[in-house]
């Protein structure tokens, strides 16, 4: 998913809480809890709540281990172990997320990647997505729709939902290309009518802010928050989104300092030099904007920094590893959590230049090549994450 900031500084392209009172150990079944869960979404749901580990990203992870061995196979089987979301990424891959509900714990929520507007990716090729610009009625009907029966389905279940990566920045920072024109109408539309029909009980909401290399410079800091307030005032102010998520699939460090391109020529005109000062200088600014600026940080691929040339590279990145397993242990008044958003292994965007959907940032010498199309499982690039890793897996 392509990272792409202002073009005039950098060219890139309480009680309510729900059912976790004390330890609970009997389950209904298929999964979740003994009663309906309601999220308090004006609270930390973290704080009671464990990411899970979907059987997704697990199966994909246990093949992988099997063609490892010793210790290396051990660290990864262990990462199967570790939270992560599941990205909903068509409307086919639906599919995959009422067998991954079958016995989740009364104490865990399920990570869930809403992911699939029409003109996906307005400023990139590799993620591009199924449904074409203008496509607003099949994006409601055949994907929103449908997930929405899916979780009513669940009631006892609690979730947590980012929505749409890199849709709203885009409209920030990549309005003079003509596909984020055509696209801009379907992302308001759509995420707005995600906001309210995923409007649920038992969800809570974070919607994609992109990182601090993105709408962390000066001139996209107001108007991003603007934007990201304006769909969410659209939707009806919607009770259970909580804030944003940020780093999505991303590699920028939470509080380096300083930060990894705060030494670039033009990086003193940035003072979101890592996420946390990110937060620091947007959450206030939605929260003025009518709109609540709480936040979870995807650290799933950020535990290491040096690999990319440029802070706005973002494609299967060198020298990458997995970083800080998920928590609420943040230090941080807008932070809820660390969490693992992007799946470990799973490929940014293939390498191979003749490709459709290749995006050059995805042929750039930081770009570890060769990699699959998006999506895509990469055996070398998961176990180089394992090798990198920190804290080590």
């Amino acid at each position: 998913m392509v990272r792409i900031t202002s073009a005039t500084l950098v060219a890139f392209a309480a009680g309510a809480i729900g059912a976790p009172q004390g330890t609970i150990t009997r389950r209904q079944s298929p999964g979740g809890c003994d009663a309906a869960v309601k999220l308090d979404a004006s609270t930390n749901v973290w704080d009671n709540y464990k990411l899970h580990a979907n059987s997704y990203y697990r199966s994909e992870v246990e093949a992988a281990a099997a063609q490892m061995s010793g210790a290396a196979a051990e660290a990864a089987l262990r990462v199967a172990d570790i939270g992560t979301f599941l990205w909903a990424d068509t409307i086919a891959n639906i599919d995959r997320i009422e067998p991954a509900l079958q016995d989740v714990p009364c104490d865990e929520i399920f990570g869930l990647v809403v992911y699939d507007l029409p003109g996906r990716d307005c400023a990139a090729k590799a993620s591009n997505g199924e449904l074409p610009v203008g496509a607003i009625d099949r994006y409601k009907s055949e994907y929103i729709d449908a997930l929405a029966t899916l979780l009513k389905k669940y009631p006892n279940q609690a979730f947590a939902l980012v929505i749409e990566p890199d849709s709203l920045p885009n409209l920030v920072t990549n309005m003079d290309l003509q596909t984020c024109q055509d696209s801009a109408a379907g992302y308001r539309e759509g995420v707005a009518y995600a906001f309210e029909k995923l409007n649920l009980p038992n969800v809570v909401m974070y919607v994609d802010a992109g990182h601090g290399g993105w709408l962390g410079w000066p001139d996209n800091l107001q108007p991003g928050a603007q934007e990201l307030a304006n769909v969410y005032k659209a939707a009806g102010s919607p009770s259970q989104v909580r804030g944003i998520a940020i780093n999505v699939s991303g590699w920028n460090q939470w509080d380096m300092v300083p930060g990894e391109f705060a030494n670039d020529p033009d990086g003193q005109w940035n003072k979101a030099e890592n996420e946390k000062k990110y937060l620091e200088l947007f959450s206030p600014l939605l929260e003025q904007n009518g709109m609540p600026g709480n936040a979870i940080v995807d650290t799933g691929r950020n535990g290491q920094s040096g690999g990319r040339l440029e802070w706005g590279d973002w494609c299967n990145v060198v020298d990458a590893g997995f970083g800080a397993r998920p928590t609420s242990d943040v230090n941080s008044q807008w932070a809820d959590a660390f969490v693992w958003v992007k799946p470990g292994g799973e490929s940014d965007g293939t390498s191979d230049s003749s490709a459709v959907r290749y995006d050059s940032f995805c042929g750039r010498p930081d770009a570890f090549k060769p990699s699959p199309e998006a999506g895509t499982w990469n055996q070398a690039y998961f176990e180089m994450l394992i090798e990198n890793a920190n804290p080590a897996i």
